[in-house]
């Protein structure tokens, strides 16, 4: 990380998936739910590529969901079209949590996403790097007992309050999950990888500290310490707790390479709370991809402006919505090379 590129690399959250037609189509001929598609690892690593066919990124993001951890766990999920997440059960007590497979292992469990990486690396042929990655034990957590990233009432919150030691213990199990996964992602193939702590700054900057940021910190350097361990090269590590702009520098600390914002935090501002060894990732605005044309390449120019080309990756501030029109996408892509291209001609 943090050497200089001719132009700023580019990839997008949600960069495989429903917002391209190849997708439905894909899925109608197949006849697949969601979950079908990610654990097949055939189907998985094709859609994985479709984006890479249209658009000009610099980076693959393997086709799953970061609800894998929990399905291990014994939750049974599936999404359906028009209805969203569907749990067979949700965590109500502390002592459902017993309910659990708290013995899975998850290198067998999982096996169908470290499959798809290991064929999605050999079909990529070395064109641009392929991500892993997994949710943070607070966004699991969160989903297990709430079952969604936005309810009326978050039980899981009061669970933090109420039930702080059983909050603990369950996130203690999940840390140790995300971090086999993580190693198994990696021993596969995968060559950089994010976790995406989604729901963490509905936590705000106390909770936050407690119940998620020690578990972040564990992910990062208890990955690193088990590929020592196994004499397997480190890769680059992404944290994105969206929402947690008050966390920033304290996460810049916590042993990933980089940094992923979202669209509410200024650049400046990330840029000096990170400093010069961090690399930031981000942060466009989604629905900027709704903009005409010519007001999303200004974005795109403002947003390269303010970051800087160096110690920088390219992103939106979250994934890509489901109705964006895909030459929006190759304009935001083409966007950041041009630009990207010319700010660094002038150095």
């Amino acid at each position: 990380m943090g050497k200089k590129t001719e132009r700023t690399p580019v990839w997008l959250m949600r960069q495989a998936g429903r917002y391209l037609p190849e997708y439905g189509q894909f899925k109608a001929d197949n006849n697949a739910s969601f979950f079908d598609m990610v654990k097949n690892p055939e189907w998985a690593c094709e859609i994985t590529l479709q984006p890479l066919r249209r658009f000009d990124l610099d980076a693959a993001i393997i086709f799953s969901d970061i609800l894998t951890i929990p399905q291990a766990l014994g939750i049974g999920i599936e999404i359906e079209d028009g209805k969203g997440m569907k749990f067979d059960f949700l965590l109500d007590k502390p002592s459902d949590i017993d309910k659990l497979n708290i013995g899975v292992d998850v290198s067998q469990e999982l096996h169908y996403v470290y499959d798809a990486i290991t064929l999605t690396r050999q079909r990529l042929e070395g064109k641009c790097p392929l991500f892993g990655f997994s949710g943070s034990p607070w966004t699991l957590m969160k989903f297990m007992i709430d079952g969604g990233s936005t309810v009326p009432l978050p039980k899981a919150r009061r669970w933090l309050q109420e039930h702080p030691d059983d909050s603990r213990r369950l996130l203690d199990i999940l840390t140790e999950k995300v971090i086999d996964y993580l190693v198994c992602q990696i021993k596969a193939g995968a060559q950089i990888v994010q976790v995406f702590d989604s729901c963490g700054g509905e936590l705000g900057p106390n909770q936050f500290n407690k119940f998620s940021l020690p578990y972040l910190k564990q992910i990062s350097y208890s990955v690193k310490e088990k590929l020592r361990e196994q004499k397997i090269d480190l890769v680059p590590m992404v944290v994105f707790a969206k929402d947690a702009h008050f966390a920033i520098e304290e996460l810049s600390n916590a042993g990933y390479e980089v940094v992923s914002i979202d669209w509410t935090v200024r650049p400046t501002h990330a840029r000096r709370l990170v400093g010069t060894n961090v690399t930031l990732q981000g942060n466009l605005d989604p629905t900027m991809l709704y903009a005409p044309e010519s007001e999303l390449k200004h974005a795109v120019k403002e947003m390269l402006e303010k970051f800087g080309t160096n110690r920088y990756i390219a992103n939106l501030g979250h994934g890509v919505n489901k109705d964006v029109d895909p030459e929006r996408v190759k304009t935001f892509v083409n966007a950041v090379h041009m630009y990207s291209e010319d700010i660094n001609a002038l150095k």
